[in-house]
């Protein structure tokens, strides 16, 4: 019976690659689009920056730390095919005044023209057990990751909707396809995001518009390594079974095709889950003959 669970497993995620061309929109050309993204100072934000331009796309950065915004438009300018490729920067906190996100939009499609593609990537995490957690680190989350994305989307959507075309990308993470230990404040935040995007679709599909969710695995970030000071000891075992993937390589894949490519992703990570549960059953039980042991002593 396992056997023929794991063959139609298989067979179904090989027949969802096989027939994506035939129910995916026509592929969006980047050359000469204009793409913002959201988050792009750092990580994976940074690196889908950086692969768009290579594809000759106009770039529009948005991110609060303006140092880092610098700095990160020289990587990307670096990335140049062409002479007539423009990198803009903007400084604003995405996710607590939807008028001044607005405003912001609005200027830099003055500059660069109308908004081809928005990647929603501005986010951050936490871990830790739920009732050692901040009641309000789960508000500040939502406002991030949910809020930081719904205030972009909203700002160019008319527009998009106006001119009958335009891509919006949501990048969530493996923790909002399936709930783990120790996020019980983060996994709400990026489960969000798949609700949004599923109904934003349905919305926007007769405009030509298309909503895609990337859920990428552990990442090389600078996030990921200020997550790690937190996290509990389940968490990080959990971690450890998937391993660390480069921000280049997720671009990579969310540039290409994040519907099918994340997809896999969601099947692989799956497969992990009787292995998660094993981990904190095995912690719980190794915390609590630490604490008989201590209680004999």
């Amino acid at each position: 019976m396992l056997l023929v669970v794991v063959a139609f497993v298989v067979a179904f995620v090989l027949l969802l690659y096989m027939i994506s061309p035939l129910i995916s929109p026509k592929p969006l050309k980047l050359n000469g689009a204009h793409v913002v993204v959201t988050g792009g100072s750092s990580g994976i934000g940074k690196s889908i920056a950086m692969e768009c331009y290579r594809q000759g796309a106009f770039i529009t950065l948005v991110a609060r730390d303006e140092s880092k915004l610098v700095q990160a438009k020289k990587e990307v300018e670096k990335c140049a095919i062409n002479d007539k490729q423009v990198v803009l920067c903007i400084s604003v906190d995405v996710s607590k005044d939807y008028r001044q996100v607005e405003s912001v939009i609005k200027q830099c499609q003055e500059k660069l023209g109308p908004v081809d593609m928005l990647v929603n990537c501005a986010g951050t995490s936490f871990s830790g057990k739920f009732e050692e957690v901040d009641v309000e680190r789960f508000r500040s989350m939502m406002e991030v990751n949910y809020l930081g994305s719904v205030y972009p989307t909203r700002a160019v959507i008319t527009t998009m909707k106006e001119r009958r075309m335009g891509r919006i990308m949501f990048i969530s993470s493996q923790a909002g396809q399936i709930g783990l230990f120790g996020y019980t404040a983060y996994s709400p935040s990026k489960f969000a995001l798949r609700g949004l995007a599923e109904s934003l679709q349905m919305e926007m599909k007769p405009y030509n518009i298309y909503v895609t969710v990337a859920y990428p695995p552990d990442t090389d970030t600078p996030g990921l390594a200020e997550e790690n000071r937190t996290k509990p000891l389940e968490t990080r075992l959990i971690s450890e079974t998937s391993g660390v993937t480069q921000p280049e390589q997720v671009a990579k894949i969310v540039v290409k095709d994040a519907i099918v490519t994340m997809g896999l992703f969601r099947t692989i990570a799956l497969f992990y889950l009787g292995s998660f549960d094993s981990i904190v059953r095995r912690c719980m039980i190794q915390r609590e003959q630490a604490k008989a042991a201590d209680k004999r002593e």
